[in-house]
């Protein structure tokens, strides 16, 4: 199938702007560009310098008004393609021939803060797609929870503002943890849903291509009949949903704040294209009231164990972006962008949603006609009468009203029996004016009790590890408490072990109802491991001269095999000398690198030792924070030494000889030479595994 946008990435490099002289936006080539014109040499810059004003106010211009949430984002090009016809529940066309695959641009993004705030910071994560579709673009605008903070959207405002920097110190950057967020948190129980997840390990994400992705609302598929399914949608990482801890996550923002979006640029520039599967989960209208919630709430979720997911198709991301400010700044989302055969719910926070996208895009991007920029434009056929505006690319003749004669009646409306044209789902509503929230969604704390009793034992810990972060930023002791007596109708333990790490009285027991309460594993990260495979895996190889080449050789080939990515690092940039005096290329210098950078790590051996490894503090440390990550290490013969000064005896493996793996993700082998291949299963099944949690505490 032809991409329509790279036929106009192709057309517009035909016309490269910069293969010839220089010229003015009007197209006059200029001979200078370096002095202004002025009244002599030490004169006042004359105002009839029509290039200097032109070229200053360009410059004074060039940033538009950033976001005011999910301002700091990610973008790539890739392509979706279902797998079978879903014409029984939705008339959507892009959802019915698994020959053809439609274009996608995907924008990730974290939400609190700025453009220039960093990847790793504890946040929603953005996953906003848009489809362009022969019917018209489609946008499924959502996050990497399921469930939103808040359940109507005129409380978006306020929630916003509370999770925004302080407004006297415009501190923190990019962070929930401060006194505003958590005050507004303990006056407003509907949030304690999406703060279970915000405080668990969903919030740091390893990379935008583990992460899972959510519509967040219930909307609803209409079929070519008019008969209407609500629907949840679904994206699930074929890598895993795979996370960071806090330790490491707080790391990266000083080893490198630009992590997640690197990663993601990387990964498809070295043809490691990421891959989500769409799912869905579908409720017949005549079962909207089957839940003890209400599917109008954007705090629930609806549990996998009521509806399944089914698989519907899957998207792969192909292609970076040509121009980050044209694409990835430009782009312009709205839940309201649905094609025929997708509609919407009377969800309160969606409903506000469809008016507030529309109006921030008419201020951001300056004015009705940003559909005209390329990574907006539709690839289906515009025919308006719209006309004029700020920045009209288009040169519009004929008439521009309807009904019309003079223009022969163009464009003519669809007729109502037309199979292309989008028709509102048939809804009967009725009902008296009031501000007045449905008893339904009162249910404030059964779902993050859910939440909670489905976590592993180590998310559980992360979670109160996060809390006691959090509000331990948190200046006023009212608030801190009030926010663990909203905890103890979430479950009593939790509150405890927040209080006695914030300095607050425990809370009365208020969660019998909850304690042991039902599970949800699908919630878990535990159940999100992915394909079992290492593929874009970063594995560090820590070396110094003597190392044993072959050692390295062996297991770099067998990575690489699988997909995983080999970095050697070694004290200082270039080569190394190996035990067979053969040269061995360094990729990173130990000093420009972190532990928390990689995966994996590998310390390979050598007949003389392991000199500068086994005493460097540099190596020590990298070692020593990826065992607290519970990250997989590996050592080769005498390269297993290293780990005596780190790992701790109770799981430290014989330095004898033969593969050793212990449970906690430590794999060694003190016989030298090639790593045999025993070893190497040990050390890939450890790194598909991605972490390894509940190792005893490193030793000082």
């Amino acid at each position: 199938m032809t991409d329509p946008k790279q036929e106009q990435r192709d057309a517009a490099r035909a016309a490269d702007p910069a293969a010839g002289p220089l010229t003015t936006d009007q197209g006059v080539t200029l001979d200078h560009t370096d002095d202004s014109l002025t009244a002599g040499e030490r004169g006042p810059t004359l105002m009839e310098d029509f290039h200097f004003r032109e070229k200053l106010t360009r410059f004074d211009h060039e940033r538009i008004p950033e976001r005011v949430v999910h301002a700091r984002g990610a973008g790539a090009y890739g392509w979706f393609e279902p797998y079978a016809s879903c014409a029984e529940f939705t008339r959507a066309g892009f959802l019915q021939d698994p020959s053809v695959r439609t274009p996608v641009f995907v924008r990730f993004s974290t939400v609190q803060g700025p453009r220039g705030s960093a990847d790793t910071v504890r946040d929603v994560r953005g996953f906003a797609t848009k489809f362009y579709t022969q019917e018209g673009n489609y946008d499924l605008v959502g996050n990497n929870f399921p469930v939103f903070f808040i359940q109507d959207g005129i409380k978006f405002p306020d929630f916003v503002h509370a999770v925004k920097p302080e407004p006297d110190t415009d501190i923190p950057t990019g962070a929930s943890a401060h006194d505003t967020l958590w005050d507004f948190v303990s006056l407003q129980p509907e949030t304690l849903h999406a703060i279970m997840w915000l405080m668990s390990d969903r919030a740091i994400p390893r990379s935008y291509r583990m992460m899972q992705g959510f519509g967040v609302h219930t909307f609803r598929f209409v079929a070519a009949d008019g008969h209407g399914t609500f629907v949840k949608f679904h994206w699930t990482p074929t890598l895993g949903a795979h996370s960071l801890v806090w330790d490491e996550a707080q790391e990266c923002q000083g080893r490198d704040p630009d992590f997640n979006r690197r990663d993601l640029w990387d990964a498809i520039a070295a043809g490691a294209c990421p891959e989500w599967e769409l799912g869905v989960q579908l409720v017949p209208e005549e079962d909207e009231f089957a839940f003890d919630f209400d599917l109008l709430d954007a705090t629930k979720v609806i549990p996998e164990e009521q509806v399944p997911v089914r698989p519907i198709g899957r998207m792969v991301l192909d292609r970076n972006p040509d121009n980050f400010f044209a694409e990835t700044e430009q782009v312009a989302f709205h839940t309201a962008n649905v094609v025929p055969g997708i509609d919407f719910t009377n969800d309160p926070l969606l409903q506000a949603r469809n008016f507030s996208y529309l109006d921030t895009q008419l201020i951001r991007l300056g004015g009705p006609n940003f559909a005209q920029i390329p990574v907006n434009r539709p690839v289906a056929p515009v025919r308006t009468n719209q006309r004029d505006g700020y920045h009209q690319g288009a040169l519009h003749t004929g008439t521009n009203y309807s009904p019309n004669s003079l223009g022969g009646g163009c464009p003519a409306l669809a007729g109502p029996e037309a199979e292309q044209a989008y028709t509102h789902h048939a809804e009967r509503v009725d009902g008296a004016r009031i501000r007045r929230r449905s008893p339904s969604f009162e249910d404030h704390y059964s779902q993050p009790a859910l939440f909670w009793n489905s976590m592993a034992d180590w998310e559980k810990e992360h979670i109160v590890q996060a809390f006691r972060f959090e509000l331990g930023k948190v200046g006023t002791q009212e608030v801190r408490a009030r926010t663990v007596d909203q905890l103890s109708h979430v479950d009593r333990s939790l509150a405890i072990d927040v209080a006695r790490g914030v300095g607050v009285p425990e809370p009365p027991d208020r969660t019998a109802p909850n304690r042991g309460g039902p599970t949800s594993p699908a919630l878990s990260l535990e159940a999100l491991r992915g394909d079992g495979s290492v593929r874009t895996r970063q594995i560090a190889v820590l070396v110094s001269d003597g190392v044993d080449h072959a050692e390295v050789e062996s297991v770099r080939d067998e990575m690489a095999s699988k997909g995983a990515a080999v970095e050697v690092i070694a004290p200082a940039d270039g080569t190394v000398t190996g035990s067979d005096g053969e040269r061995l290329s360094v990729d990173r210098a130990l000093p420009t690198v972190a532990s928390v950078l990689y995966d994996a790590v590998l310390v390979p051996g050598g007949p003389v030792g392991t000199p500068g490894l086994a005493t460097d503090p540099d190596v020590v440390r990298f070692v020593r924070d990826a065992y607290r990550h519970g990250k997989p290490i590996a050592a080769l013969g005498s390269g297993v030494g290293v780990l005596s000064r780190v790992v701790p005896d109770e799981i430290r493996t014989s330095t004898q000889s033969g593969t050793a793996v212990s449970d906690q993700g430590v794999v060694t082998d003190a016989t030298p030479g090639v790593a045999q291949a025993e070893f190497l299963r040990a050390f890939v099944d450890a790194v598909a595994a991605h972490r390894h949690h509940g190792r005893p505490r490193v030793q000082a």
